[in-house]
């Protein structure tokens, strides 16, 4: 989370510890801090996760309870099911400002030094030693862990400049911190744990449990002050390691994530993720959130791979940019996604799949089977009551012809002047407005549906850029 402006530190907060005892100011662990602003924030009403879709009655009262008992945890889950986006939202409920000592290595309270060089400090200095502030932002810490991690990385090593500058190599001092002692005071993320080699998970084990940490044959006891967090995939979908027993019994909760259960959350990520390049109406990112979970559903996709929230994301942007080009292409001034720009997704989109070892060669089949469903799905659901019939009949007398090389101009003209047509407007959110943008892609989603379900005849044009319904 950036620091603005309006969030720097006020002029007048306390500079000395003894500035900061006067006013009263109390240390809290980290874990208590984030229990008490959970807490108040669940008293107030407030959402303490802004952002994060889904989730509510499963994932996040598994998540609150362990953040709650002041348990290390792990989140576990498919590719793509925001964990990552969880772990960092955690850093909101820490206090905005804390106070450290300033120029300490490890951002300690002015309380409580635990470095030597910081506690020669303080007794040297005394009510004067220096004191700073820290944004919440910056005592959050993320690793994504990869095999080629070592335990300097995490824990730490010693500085061979400082030996060279005349200390002992038994000298806590020419400790060089890694990322985890750096952290002390905040929260520690580390993604994709299983990645890690076991002997660098093994180096973890002391920091959880008995908070002190070992570089090179000696013992450095720190009482960090740390919720570490890690994230990782089931067992049955990463075979690149796993977690070792000790540091899984570490960890006080375990919770699962999963993929958005409803049709509504997979269209409200999309709508809060997604950077389009053009308007998409949500018929259409509806459609692409069924595409989504069809694929989820297919025995063609590799399941045990997972079909992530990207994929989403990234078909409603690809459906964005079709748009965006055919708007280009035909002069339209605003560029408005219409079921036509839907065909640019499976070609796009078909790498970011796994498929079953038994599907080589028709995964193109798959996808556009697949996508038709979804199509018919949202047409059902947002045209249900509707009689098209009315409509299928008189397309069926005089043709309407679309495609990437129609301007929505010219679909709209072609259109008969039926009542279902006004009723599917509404539905749609295309009407009350003099863009034919929108009116185009309802009426193009009518059209399809009525295809899909055999009331009309489709022809492709030879170029393959136009089709005509009748």
């Amino acid at each position: 989370m950036p620091v603005t402006p309006s969030s720097l530190p006020t002029p007048d907060r306390p500079r000395t510890v003894g500035a900061l005892r006067a006013s009263g100011h109390e240390l809290r662990g980290v874990k208590t801090e984030i229990r008490e602003n959970l807490l108040a924030a669940l008293r107030a009403g407030r959402d303490p996760w802004p952002g994060i879709v889904g989730f509510e009655s499963t994932v996040l009262p598994q998540l609150e309870r362990a953040l709650l008992a002041g348990h290390d945890l792990v989140l576990l889950g498919e590719r793509g099911q925001g964990k990552t986006r969880l772990l960092r939202s955690i850093v909101g409920l820490l206090d905005e400002w804390t106070p450290v000592v300033e120029g300490s290595e490890l951002g300690e309270h002015p309380y409580e030094p635990i470095a030597p060089l910081t506690r020669r400090r303080a007794a040297e200095l005394g009510d004067d030693l220096p004191v700073t502030w820290r944004h919440r932002s910056e005592r959050y810490t993320e690793k994504l862990a990869t095999p080629d991690t070592a335990v300097a990385d995490l824990i730490g090593d010693v500085d061979p400049v400082k030996v060279a500058e005349g200390r002992s190599l038994g000298d806590p001092e020419t400790i060089h911190f890694g990322l985890v002692p750096r952290a002390h005071r905040g929260v520690v993320a580390i993604n994709e744990l299983p990645d890690l080699a076991e002997r660098i998970q093994v180096s973890l084990l002391n920091v959880m449990e008995e908070r002190d940490i070992q570089v090179r044959g000696y013992t450095l006891r720190l009482p960090l002050d740390i919720l570490l967090v890690a994230s990782a995939n089931p067992e049955d979908y990463t075979n690149r390691g796993r977690i070792i027993t000790p540091l899984k019994d570490r960890f006080g909760a375990e919770v699962r994530t999963h993929y958005p259960l409803e049709v509504a959350d997979e269209v409200a990520l999309v709508q809060q993720e997604a950077a389009l390049t053009a308007e998409v109406p949500r018929h259409l990112i509806e459609v692409v959130a069924r595409f989504t979970r069809h694929l989820r559903e297919s025995s063609a996709v590799d399941q045990a791979s997972g079909v992530s929230a990207r994929f989403a994301v990234a078909a409603a942007e690809t459906v964005a940019a079709a748009a965006l080009r055919r708007a280009a292409i035909t002069g339209e001034a605003r560029a408005f996604a219409r079921p036509v720009d839907l065909e640019a997704v499976p070609a796009v989109l078909r790498g970011k799949l796994e498929f079953t070892s038994g599907e080589e060669g028709r995964e193109e089949e798959v996808l556009e089977h697949l996508l038709r469903r979804a199509v018919a799905d949202t047409a059902r659901y947002a045209l249900r009551g509707v009689d098209l019939s009315e409509l299928a009949d008189a397309v069926a007398t005089r043709p309407v012809r679309t495609g990437e090389r129609v301007p929505a101009a010219e679909v709209v003209a072609k259109l008969p002047q039926v009542d279902a047509l006004t009723e599917v407007a509404k539905r749609l959110d295309a009407s009350g407005t003099e863009d034919p943008g929108p009116m185009a892609s309802a009426a193009e989603l009518a059209l399809e549906y009525l295809f899909l379900t055999r009331k009309l005849a489709k022809d492709s044009a030879d170029d393959g850029d136009t089709v005509e319904y009748g």
